[in-house]
């Protein structure tokens, strides 16, 4: 298996009606400012370089965003903030997510989620994160396989990422805690926590800008320390 077929199937998968029939719901609905756009509509693949060194893993597509453009993270304020802290951090070759075409580049770094298709009020049920799991644990197996696996870091945006990977690496949660910029360097990728850059969490001042940039920095350069 490799990420090309995981991302087909990706796309292909039918597995939750409700988040199928939620995607298709709100691109043929559309939203006034993107009404003369043709909503992708469908599970979303993952996103960056297969050689990735950087994997992030996010939690589910924007309903009005990946959703709408195909892109994980494109077209919303939450890849606003994490594409402009990506590009800060050597990741991104622009700051800007605006549509699947505009030139965006990822260097290093691969960007995932639990759930691929977006969900009602950002909220998968705990039957669809489990339907949608086979898929982050080929990712999983292709970038942290010892001695051939690339992934030296991962990124996990929000508690449900977090929780996510604790999950996939076989680790006990209870020995791991959660909280923005906590580094658990004792694991093999190293694993580095971030609150998701969703618009509640920005809006409010919970995640700032340059916590977020922070974050990444701190990736590349436990990244550009590996002596791998």
């Amino acid at each position: 298996m490799n990420l090309s077929s995981v991302n087909r199937e990706i796309v292909a998968c039918r597995r939750c009606p409700r988040l199928i029939e939620y995607c298709a719901s709100i691109a043929a609905v559309k939203r006034r400012a993107w009404n003369d756009w043709e909503y992708w509509g469908k599970p979303v693949p993952s996103f960056g370089d297969p050689k990735a060194r950087l994997l992030i893993v996010g939690l589910a597509p924007g309903a009005h965003g990946a959703n709408r453009t195909g892109r994980m993270f494109t077209g919303d304020r939450s890849g606003e903030f994490l594409y402009r802290a990506l590009h800060r951090a050597g990741f991104a070759s622009q700051p800007q997510s605006n549509s699947i075409d505009d030139g965006l580049t990822l260097k290093d770094a691969w960007i995932t989620a639990p759930c691929h298709c977006a969900p009602p009020d950002n909220k998968p049920t705990t039957e669809e994160l489990r339907n949608c799991r086979p898929f982050l644990e080929q990712e999983f197996a292709i970038f942290t396989k010892p001695g051939k696996g690339t992934a030296r870091v991962i990124v996990a945006l929000g508690r449900i990422a977090f929780d996510t990977c604790l999950s996939l690496m076989k680790l006990r949660p209870s020995q791991f805690a959660f909280g923005h910029g906590v580094l658990h360097e004792k694991v093999s990728p190293k694993l580095l926590c971030s609150y998701h850059p969703s618009q509640q969490n920005t809006s409010t001042g919970k995640l700032t800008q340059e916590m977020l940039d922070d974050v990444f920095l701190l990736a590349a350069s436990l990244i550009s320390d590996d002596p791998h």
